[in-house]
C-alpha cells in the first residue's frame, strides 16, 4: 500500500527528529536534571533510547514487510513484460502510441522482415518475431534493466531497514573516561584498552585545536593493536569503534606548586611542590604546609557550600593548612587567577604570604565505544539503492513494435513505440529507423 508506506515514512521520520532532539542514552540523573517531571515518562516510551526501542524496531519491520509485498506484487509482470512478452498485438494499439508510423515497401515479408531485423540490431535491440501466413509480428527492446531500477530501489531501502533493526537490536554505545597509563576493560568484550598518551594540540591563539588519544588494544595473549586516534579517526577492533569525543583532567591528586613570600622581606621566596593530601616542611618557620583539598572552578552555591563549577580550570583554588608541632596555626584558600585575594585565617600571627602558581592536573580521554552491527548492511543498501536510481533514471527501457503484412509481393509494414524517459531522444530514433526503411532500395 503507498498510503501505508507514506503514512509509515512520516511517522519514522517524526520519530528520528525527536530522538535527534532528545539526547539518547544517557543517565536518568541527567534527564531529571533537565527534563524534572517528563523524565519518567519519557524512559518509560523509551523515548531516551528511540533507536532500540521495540516501538522503533516495529515500525521498521512493518516498513520493510510493506516494501517486500510491494516489489513482489510488482516483479513478475515486469518479469514477463521483460523476458516473456507476448507478441501478438493489432494495428490500432500500435497507432495510438505517441511514436507511430506507415510505410509500404516492395519487398516479400522475408525481405523486409530481414531488413528491419538488420537494422533494429544495428542499433542495439533484441528483437523477437512471431509469424503467421502472410504476416509478421517484431518486438524490439532495448534497456530491459530499466524496468527494474525501481525494485532495485526497494531492495536497497530493504537492505537498509534490515540494517537499522540489526544495529536496534544489537548495537552497543558507551562512553569511557581514562587516564594516561590506566587499562579499562570494554564493555561486553572479552579485551582492554590502554591510553599510552594524550595529546592536545593548540591554535596560537590558545584555542584547542585537536585531541589525540594514543591507544592500544590488550586481550589474553597482551597488546595485539596500537593506534593513535582523534577526531573523525577512530580505531576497529572486532566490529567494536573507539571515538575521540572529549578530554579533561583528574583532579583528584593534582601536582601543585605553592610560592611562599613574607611581607616584610620582598626577596624572600620558597617554591615548593605539593601533591593533594601531601605535605612539606618549610624548616625556616618549623612549619608544616598541606594542601588539602582542590577545585578547578571555585564557585560558592547558593547554600553557601564551596564546588567547582566544571572540571575547566577556570579558576583553580587550593584549601592549605599551616601547622607547627602538630598544632594549626593558619587555614584558608588561595586562588591563581587572584593570587590577592587569598582567605587565610591565622590562628598564630604570620608575615607569610602564599600563592597557587602552578597546578597540574593527569589529562583523560573521553573515548565513545560504538559497535553498529548493521552498518554493513546499511552501507550495501546505499550502493543498491545508488544503482537503482541510476538504472532508473538514466537506463530507461525502449519498446518498438512492428506488425508486417504481405499483399501482392509487397509489404506493409505498421510501426509504434514508446520508452519512459528521454521521450524526444526516443523519438529521433524511432524516425531515424523509419527513415531508414524509407530509403532503403
Amino acid at each position: 500500500s503507498v498510503k501505508l508506506a507514506i503514512a509509515l515514512i512520516i511517522i519514522i521520520i517524526s520519530a528520528s527528529i525527536i530522538g535527534t532532539l532528545i539526547p539518547q542514552e544517557r543517565s536518568a540523573a541527567e534527564y531529571a536534571a533537565h527534563y524534572g517531571g517528563l523524565s519518567d515518562l519519557m524512559m518509560r516510551l523509551e523515548l531516551t533510547r528511540l533507536y532500540h526501542s521495540w516501538w522503533f524496531m516495529g515500525l521498521l519491520a512493518l516498513f520493510a514487510f510493506n516494501i517486500t509485498v510491494c516489489t513482489l506484487t510488482r516483479l513478475s509482470p515486469k518479469f514477463k513484460k521483460a523476458f516473456r512478452p507476448g507478441l501478438r498485438f493489432e494495428k490500432k494499439s500500435l497507432l495510438t502510441l505517441k511514436s507511430n508510423d506507415r510505410i509500404k515497401k516492395n519487398w516479400d515479408l522475408d525481405r523486409s522482415g530481414k531488413e528491419l531485423q538488420k537494422l533494429l540490431k544495428s542499433r542495439r535491440f533484441r528483437v523477437k518475431e512471431s509469424r503467421q501466413e502472410g504476416a509478421a509480428h517484431f518486438l524490439a527492446q532495448k534497456k530491459r534493466a530499466g524496468l527494474f531500477g525501481s525494485d532495485i530501489v526497494h531492495l536497497g531501502l530493504l537492505i537498509i531497514l534490515i540494517g537499522g533493526i540489526v544495529s536496534g537490536m544489537g548495537g552497543f554505545k558507551d562512553s569511557l573516561t581514562i587516564s594516561e597509563g590506566q587499562t579499562l576493560s570494554v564493555p561486553d568484550t572479552d579485551f582492554q584498552i590502554r591510553l599510552n598518551k594524550f595529546y592536545t594540540e593548540y591554535y596560537e591563539s590558545g584555542a584547542v585545536k585537536d585531541w589525540k588519544s594514543d591507544l592500544t588494544v590488550i586481550d589474553e595473549s597482551g597488546p595485539v593493536l596500537s593506534k593513535t586516534i582523534e577526531v573523525n579517526y577512530p580505531l576497529s577492533y572486532k566490529g567494536f569503534v573507539f571515538y575521540q569525543s572529549s578530554y579533561g583532567w583528574n583532579w583528584d591528586n593534582p601536582s601543585l606548586e605553592i610560592w611562599v613570600k613574607k611581607r616584610e622581606d620582598p626577596s624572600y621566596l620558597k617554591k615548593t611542590e605539593l601533591r593533594l593530601g601531601g605535605a612539606a616542611k618549610l624548616e625556616e618557620e618549623n612549619i608544616e604546609l598541606a594542601a588539602l583539598h582542590f577545585v578547578p572552578d571555585f564557585i560558592i552555591n547558593e547554600n553557601n557550600e564551596i564546588v567547582t563549577r566544571s572540571l575547566e580550570p577556570n579558576n583553580p583554588a587550593v584549601f592549605i593548612e599551616g601547622t607547627r608541632d602538630g598544632e594549626k596555626i593558619f587555614s584558608g584558600w588561595i586562588f591563581a587567577n587572584f593570587p590577592d585575594f587569598a582567605r587565610i585565617h591565622s590562628d598564630v600571627e604570620t608575615d607569610l604570604i602564599f600563592e597557587l602558581k602552578n597546578f597540574r592536573g593527569s589529562p583523560y580521554s573521553g573515548i565513545q565505544v560504538a559497535k553498529d552491527p548493521g552498518v554493513n548492511f546499511i552501507w550495501a543498501g546505499c550502493i543498491f539503492l545508488m544503482i537503482g536510481l541510476s538504472v532508473a533514471f538514466y537506463w530507461p527501457p525502449r519498446e518498438m513494435k512492428f506488425i508486417l503484412e504481405e499483399s501482392q509481393g509487397k509489404t506493409e509494414i505498421t510501426a509504434g513505440g514508446t520508452a519512459t524517459k528521454f521521450k524526444d531522444t526516443f523519438q529521433s530514433e524511432f524516425e531515424h529507423i523509419i527513415s531508414s526503411l524509407r530509403r532503403a532500395k
